[in-house]
């Protein structure tokens, strides 16, 4: 009975805010920063973090700025608890990908406003994250919230790319000002279909990203005289056959609650595709349908191989002596490198290719993040209220974020994010598109949803 009054006062607390004014001040914030071009190269966040810091310090709330480059910081502001639970880590990056301007409707740097929708680049990947984590520090100070745990803030730099500039500096040089035990940034979020609210997703884990390259060598000669030892006929053949191969599929505790819980909410002939994943006997038909309809779901059953890049030759009439094709190899948290690369090698089974695996690899493998901890279940009560009727998905991404760096270390992170439309993807309105939108909407009931789930996870009690 105490700890549902517990929870109940956790949640008042969390509720007595003017929240249509608390929208109004998050707009102009989230605007402002969509308005500093952070495009990444070359990145430049520092405009977006004096713009942070100047609002952190009006609110008397203590930050640090860590960086490499002067023009490329992280800012890290932390909020004290009573220290009886460990720490818990918000985090959002200021960079974003660049643009094509040209092939905007709505100017990127412009956050205009347009039915209901606001445009600009960084509306969805990762500003409302960094808007949200800013409001949260400053309505926690405001309300002198009595916290068990530190809570956290990190605005890192380079995300899109130059990681050496943000996470992996803190990591490696400021690992203890951001220490904690659970870290909420980017990865999930609600998802509408035809307008209806249908799931929320939650990033618990993530594949890790390798480029191999395919080298294939032999004799030039003259291109009147074709021969079977051309470079380029070995390395095409090598590339279809890594293509073609479908490594064994291995579920995790991820993946497998995920196509369990989606098969609760799909028709009947899907939910028997996603019930057969978990059954030996039905599987390969599954497999095979979701490598030709759903790629995304295919991603997530095994360390996957798209060839993405191709160099040969330099004249019409030459034969070239070597042939390269760089693949975009995903691997599942826990694969072995060198064992999946041996397999590889025997698929495609020529002596005349070599695999060359890049000499570092970007992204530390993780275990994924945990479903039976206090975080995991919070997050589940949290958005049962605020997303009432969406299935809650433990996802593991298939592209690559900074939490990989933090679960490296042993961190527990969960990503979330704003409510977005499935349909604005293939219309051109996601993340990294020529058009990146967010609704205005969507980015008040994140930060309802985000501040009590921090409160949640750190009031004291």
């Amino acid at each position: 009975m105490l700890r549902i009054i517990l929870f109940f006062a956790a949640c008042a607390a969390a509720g007595a805010q003017d929240w249509p004014k608390l929208h109004k001040e998050t707009l102009d914030h989230f605007r402002a920063l969509i308005r500093i071009d952070t495009s990444d190269p070359p990145g430049n966040e520092k405009p977006a973090v004096d713009y942070i810091k100047q609002i952190l310090d009006r609110e008397g709330i203590p930050n640090q700025i860590y960086t490499i480059d002067p023009k490329r910081p992280n800012l890290v502001a932390r909020l004290k608890g009573s220290g009886r639970k460990r720490p818990l880590l918000i985090m959002g990056h200021t960079d974003t990908v660049g643009v094509q301007a040209e092939k905007w409707t709505f100017p990127p740097f412009d956050a205009a406003l347009n039915g209901g929708y606001i445009y600009g680049r960084g509306t969805v990947d990762d500003k409302d994250n960094l808007t949200a984590c800013l409001m949260i520090m400053v309505m926690l100070k405001r309300l002198n919230v009595k916290l068990d745990r530190d809570v956290i803030f990190l605005a890192e730099a380079g995300e899109e790319g130059s990681v050496r500039y943000g996470i992996v500096h803190i990591v490696e040089k400021h690992y203890d000002q951001i220490d904690a035990e659970y870290c909420l940034a980017e990865g999930g979020g609600p998802i509408r279909a035809g307008g209806k609210l249908r799931l929320h997703s939650i990033a618990t884990t993530e594949k890790i990203p390798y480029a191999v390259r395919l080298v294939a060598r032999g004799p030039a000669g003259h291109g009147s005289r074709p021969l079977r030892t051309n470079a380029i006929l070995h390395l095409s053949e090598a590339v279809a056959k890594a293509s073609n191969w479908m490594p064994p599929m291995r579920l995790n505790d991820t993946t497998r609650t995920y196509f369990e819980r989606l098969a609760t909410i799909s028709s009947p002939e899907a939910a028997a595709r996603y019930n057969g994943l978990l059954h030996p006997d039905r599987t390969r038909a599954a497999q095979e349908y979701m490598a030709e309809n759903e790629p995304g779901h295919s991603s997530m059953l095994r360390t996957s191989i798209s060839p993405n890049i191709i160099k040969a030759g330099f004249r019409v009439n030459v034969i070239p002596s070597e042939a390269e094709a760089t693949l975009d190899i995903r691997a599942l948290p826990g694969e072995n490198m060198d064992a999946f690369l041996d397999q590889l090698k025997g698929v495609i089974k020529d002596p005349a290719v070599e695999i060359v695996r890049a000499a570092r690899d970007t992204r530390p493998a993780a275990a994924p993040s945990k479903l039976d901890n206090e975080a995991f279940r919070v997050i589940e009560r949290t958005s049962e209220k605020h997303y009432p009727g969406a299935v809650v998905l433990p996802t593991m991404l298939t592209g690559a974020t900074d939490m990989a760096y933090l679960r490296g270390k042993g961190m527990q992170c969960y990503g979330i994010g704003a409510m977005v439309d499935e349909e604005d993807g293939p219309k051109g309105f996601g993340a990294h598109s020529d058009q990146e939108r967010i609704l205005e909407s969507s980015l008040y009931k994140f930060l309802e949803f985000h501040w009590e789930l921090v409160v949640n996870l750190a009031k004291a009690q």
